[in-house]
């Protein structure tokens, strides 16, 4: 069990932790190793968090898995991670069924193997009764292309009739992103060093708060979730109020 977590307040949890899980190839380059050997240290970080987000009692965990544009990278290494997210989901179904976790994914399919998305749905079904922790996958994820996405389908309902103009709101584009089922994030955190958002959930990010650490993500420990959470819990969330209002 980490050590900070009982200096949580678990009555003022982030509900929607969103992560950035970056640093996986330069710890593999600072340890002169290839850069899938950095991929597979992730994926024992992702377990390890997965397992204190759900122990702290987090609602919805959401990872940058994978990004549109790592379709650029070396064909060998998206190769190579495509298969490594896939073997690592199916080892890690029966634990997440064990904890009560529910696995999902957001993002475009159409671009990804046919063979992981067939694979990575079976493993979303086995876990569909769980309603514990809500583990959310981003893989394939653009948020420029989700807004594009969520545009042309308010465009077709518009052009349909089924949509009047004066219906289009913030409520209208929410409900057309693919996180449409889940809150918004309360907490972001990045790891690695880089502080900016790499195209990732733009739209509903604006008012998380934001947490960067220098640590590469094979390196991020429960007690760094948990620090992030008690830092969270530090800050006063204003939404565009004074401090005078949300005291009352």
């Amino acid at each position: 069990m980490s050590s900070l977590i009982d200096k949580i307040d678990k009555n003022r949890l982030p509900v929607h932790v969103a992560v950035i899980m970056d640093g996986n190839g330069r710890w593999a380059k600072q340890r002169g190793l290839d850069r899938s050997e950095g991929h597979v240290e992730g994926v024992n970080t992702v377990r390890r968090i997965t397992e204190i987000a759900s122990e702290v009692g987090v609602k919805y965990l959401t990872l940058y898995t994978f990004s549109t544009e790592n379709w650029n990278r070396p064909k060998d290494e998206v190769d190579a991670l495509m298969n490594l997210i896939v073997v690592a989901i199916e080892r890690e179904t029966p634990d997440l069924i064990k904890n009560n976790v529910r696995l999902s994914m957001i993002g475009d399919s159409s671009r990804m193997p046919e063979f992981a998305v067939n694979r990575l749905n079976a493993c979303i079904k086995d876990t569909s009764h769980c309603n514990g922790l809500n583990l959310v996958l981003a893989l394939s994820y653009s948020s420029r292309q989700e807004l594009v996405s969520a545009v042309k389908s308010i465009a077709e309902q518009a052009k349909n009739g089924t949509l009047s103009i004066d219906d289009i709101n913030e409520e209208a584009i929410s409900k057309s992103l693919y996180t449409s089922n889940m809150p918004d994030p309360d907490l972001l955190i990045r790891t690695a060093g880089d502080l900016r958002i790499s195209n990732y959930l733009l739209w509903q990010i604006a008012y998380a708060e934001l947490y960067f650490t220098d640590k590469f993500w094979p390196d991020f420990s429960k007690d760094d979730f948990c620090q992030a959470i008690i830092d969270f819990q530090s800050r006063e969330r204003r939404f565009g109020k004074t401090s005078e209002q949300i005291s009352k």
